[in-house]
């Protein structure tokens, strides 16, 4: 009985392992910039203090990040140009 518990059990596993998978955000494109280069441009902004986050929504980046004035400022990167959308 605890074979036939075990076989379904792993069954059940891998027939549902496919649907997770495409649950997940398609990655970036290969030709894309990579992202240490987008966090450069942000970097050089006036005002730039740090980056709070960075999602990958959408197919573009999105950085979130504070200035020394304390703003919040987000800003879409598309994942080729790194030019923000």
């Amino acid at each position: 009985m605890s074979r036939f518990l075990l076989a379904t059990s792993v069954a059940v596993l891998l027939a549902g392992g496919p649907a997770f998978a495409a649950d997940e955000p398609p990655l970036p494109p290969p030709n894309a910039k990579k992202l240490s280069e987008i966090l450069a441009k942000v970097e050089q902004r006036d005002g730039f203090r740090y980056v709070k986050e960075v999602d990958w929504d959408s197919g573009a980046y999105v950085v979130t990040y504070y200035t020394s004035d304390k703003a919040k400022v987000e800003i879409t990167y598309d994942p080729v140009t790194a030019e923000p959308k």
